[in-house]
């Protein structure tokens, strides 16, 4: 029972660091350390990057141990070294050098623990009920961030995430020690579940969602400028849509979780693609509130099937929990990379700012095309 308790409250910690952080990380760069458009376009980059190289590099080193919880633990005092270096300087050099030394490994958390649990034989649906716990913490983290910032400024914040990440080590630790005394699983999916996929099907998998990362990324982020200045609305309601999607998600990964077992995961994949498109196209048509509001419960679908049917399914294909993990994880960071030439082409079609979740609804197309391809190509493999 302690185990199962402790699992969710590390989940929740863990998410709540980076929810915390990642939305405020601009504002805090800007404000404390007056850094320009350019200035923080590059700091953003360099953090990402270094983010990207991390989750794959100490997952993997992790995979040869089989101990992820230990990293994990490095990685919350990473996040309070962090915190305190961000409130201490007033430098932008030692700021940026601080986000990729410290940045990019301290932000491994989640990561690792859904690697741990893998290890550990934790079914499907366990991983995804784990994933809805993250979300959670996205629906809260960044109001509650705003609201300390509001309070205390941009320095507050980062007080915020040092005290949540020692939490987060603490409950770690708990984890560590209740692991310990565990049963242990037989099959923790670590050996031989991943070696009936060809590695041309496997690739096309990774491509598969970078590119439906993408698409998320990019409504995400374009969403906000597409209400207020294409629709005309207050930006009020671009707040109530994502916070609406952010909220349906988790009763959405829930579900997800529990079809796993009924439904392949190319079905569950195709389902998310259906209905991501549908979302793109229809929010390239909408011009009032009411259907921008309603059509978030297809938003919702598309994302819990992706993030949700995903990282189980990169766990199985891949060989190592830790790699696995780490290369689910970074097909949203080059996804989001991909965003940027998405919002830039799609705007410069005849479509104008639409033109940009039609171009979101093709990607669906073309990751939805490969992901079936790698399916049949899996099976064909398989057969012979």
């Amino acid at each position: 029972m302690t185990h199962r308790i402790l699992v969710p409250s590390t989940a929740l910690l863990w998410g709540l660091q980076i929810a915390f952080l990642n939305p405020a990380l601009a504002l805090i760069l800007t404000a404390l350390f007056d850094a320009s458009t350019t200035e923080l376009g590059w700091a953003l980059a360099l953090y990402n990057t270094s983010g990207l190289i991390a989750s794959l590099v100490v997952p993997a080193r992790a995979d040869r141990t089989g101990d992820y919880l230990r990293p994990m633990l490095v990685s919350g005092g990473l996040s309070i070294a962090l915190a305190l270096v961000l409130v201490l300087t007033s430098s932008l050099q030692v700021a940026v050098a601080a986000l990729i030394v410290l940045g990019g490994p301290a932000g491994l958390g989640s990561t690792l623990l859904f690697a741990h649990l893998r290890h550990a034989g934790a079914t499907p649906t366990q991983i995804v009920d784990t994933r809805a716990i993250v979300s959670v913490a996205w629906v809260g983290g960044p109001p509650l961030a705003a609201l300390v910032i509001g309070s205390f400024g941009e320095s507050g914040v980062l007080w915020v995430i040092a005290l949540v990440a020692a939490l987060g080590m603490g409950a770690t630790a708990l984890l560590a020690r209740s692991s310990r005394t565990a049963t242990p699983v037989k099959d923790a999916g670590t050996e031989g579940d991943h070696a009936g996929l060809s590695r041309r099907a496997v690739v096309l998998i990774i491509v598969a969602f970078v590119l439906l990362q993408a698409t998320n990324a990019t409504a995400t982020a374009y969403l906000t400028v597409y209400v207020t200045r294409q629709l005309e609305l207050d930006v009020l309601w671009a707040g109530v849509a994502l916070g609406v999607a952010a909220g349906l998600e988790v009763p959405a990964l829930l579900l997800i979780g529990r079809l796993g077992s009924r439904f392949s995961d190319l079905g569950l994949i195709v389902s998310g693609c259906l209905a991501g498109i549908a979302y793109y196209l229809l929010l390239a048509g909408v011009t009032t509130p009411g259907p921008l509001i309603a059509i978030q419960v297809l938003n919702a679908w598309s994302f819990a099937a992706v993030a949700g049917t995903g990282l189980s399914l990169f766990q199985r294909i891949i060989a190592g929990p830790g790699l696995a993990t780490g290369m689910y994880m970074n097909t949203r960071r080059v996804g989001a990379i991909l965003s940027g030439p998405v919002i830039a082409i799609g705007a410069s079609t005849p479509l104008g700012s639409p033109g940009i979740f039609v171009a979101c609804a093709a990607l669906m197309v073309l990751g939805l095309t490969a992901t079936v391809l790698a399916h049949v190509i899996g099976r064909r493999g398989t057969e012979r």
